[in-house]
């Protein structure tokens, strides 16, 4: 990343501290991303002002973390945090340090980072500081802890999941020794919430190498959720084929562990994990589906009858089980919702109140005759309009 590239509010930002006569650097993903030429989404600024000095110096600030040294910034184009140098010790919960310690080195604050190709940081001058060679390890393309593994993982055993999820991401190997330490602390997990084991096990499988997912099963890092361990279930690797769609990929994976016997049904671990229930309700639907067709006809039927996002899950789940090379059920169900063929009651020419006005019967019967429309519109597409579905309830006894 050249100096040049930097956004305007951020090389303002930065020009500001340093005006003030304080050290400050951009660190973390933001440079392993412009090292690789990736997207840059997040920038983190490391400093050494003191909290109070860096909300004295904007005018609109949030002190998110003070106690941790973090000041939120708020500025017309995003939200920036801003983190005082420090140092970390005591993480007597496994997730959360008990001390913190300002201090005023660059390489102090970067050395109680997790992994090298995050402990890099660049000033607005242009240096790169890089005390543990993780541009190195970005050549090589490997995941390494800063300082022992055992010890990064045991102040914070998320730690263990991010490893994982990085090498996902990044297409990296997790290098001996810090794979060594993942197996050896698995017994760390239980400190984490299911939310946040979620989140890393989300990203993973919206990655370009899902199976990394299976991974974590075989390590034991899923233990509370999956009992099995110590092999990874068949067939991960083909979620990578699906849109990079949450609710999609995640149906799948839960698709994918009933298939192969991890788990009898997805109702526990969804709910353990601590989905909404807007998505529970979603993937159990789907999953319910015994066998999802693959005529037009049929998939219309099962649109009519279920929500669209039911049916695109289901259509998934059959797509990464069932893989044959044919079309894909999921293109051709996302074709069938794009067309804008009528497949609900809402994209039917006629209501129920039309029904009405022509002396149709209300109550049971008008569901019925709204219904017996809508089944003749999904195999007949172009009947849908007013006139014709009109003369259809007049001719015919329904």
């Amino acid at each position: 990343m050249k100096i040049t590239e930097l956004p305007n509010h951020i090389r303002s930002l930065l020009n500001r501290l340093d005006s003030e006569g304080h050290e400050s650097y951009i660190v973390g993903g933001s440079i392993r991303d412009a090292v690789m030429n990736r997207p840059i989404h997040d920038w983190d600024i490391a400093t050494s002002a003191k909290p109070v000095e860096v909300a004295s110096l904007f005018p609109k600030t949030v002190l998110t973390g003070e106690k941790f040294g973090t000041v939120t910034v708020v500025l017309p184009e995003c939200t920036v945090e801003v983190t005082t140098f420090r140092t970390e010790d005591g993480y007597t919960d496994g997730r959360h340090p008990e001390e913190v310690e300002f201090v005023s080195s660059i390489t102090e604050d970067l050395s109680r980072r997790d992994f090298t190709i995050n402990a890099m940081a660049k000033s607005i001058d242009g240096e790169l500081i890089d005390p543990f060679g993780g541009t190195a390890d970005i050549e090589k393309r490997i995941i390494r802890c800063v300082g022992g593994p055992n010890t990064r993982f045991s102040e914070d055993a998320l730690r263990m999941y991010r490893a994982l999820r990085f090498s996902a991401q990044l297409e990296f190997t997790i290098e001996p020794e810090t794979l060594k330490a993942i197996y050896a602390n698995t017994g760390l997990a239980k400190n984490i919430s299911s939310e946040r084991i979620r989140v890393e096990l989300e990203k993973t499988l919206m990655s370009q190498r899902p199976e990394v997912a299976g991974e974590m099963i075989r390590i034991g890092l899923l233990g509370r959720y999956i009992s099995v361990s110590g092999k990874t279930p068949e067939g991960l690797e083909r979620i990578k084929h699906l849109p990079a769609e949450q609710t999609l990929r995640g149906c799948a994976f839960c698709g994918i562990l009933i298939k192969n016997g991890y788990i009898k049904s997805a109702t526990e671990l969804l709910h353990t994990m601590h989905l909404d229930g807007k998505t529970i309700k979603t993937y159990l639907r789907a999953l319910a589906i015994p066998a999802f067709p693959t005529e037009s006809v049929e998939i219309k039927r099962m649109l009519s009858k279920n929500d669209a996002a039911v049916v695109r899950c289901a259509a998934a789940v059959s797509d990464v089980l069932n893989e044959t090379g044919k079309e894909s059920l999921l293109e051709k169900t996302d074709g069938i919702i794009a067309s804008g063929e009528c497949v609900t009651l809402g994209n039917l020419a006629v209501s129920g109140k039309d029904l009405l006005e022509m002396g149709h019967s209300s109550g049971k019967a008008l569901g019925e005759t709204l219904n017996k429309l809508l089944e003749h519109v999904v195999e007949n597409p172009g009947d849908n309009n007013r006139e014709k579905l009109l003369d259809i309830v007049e001719s015919i006894k329904l």
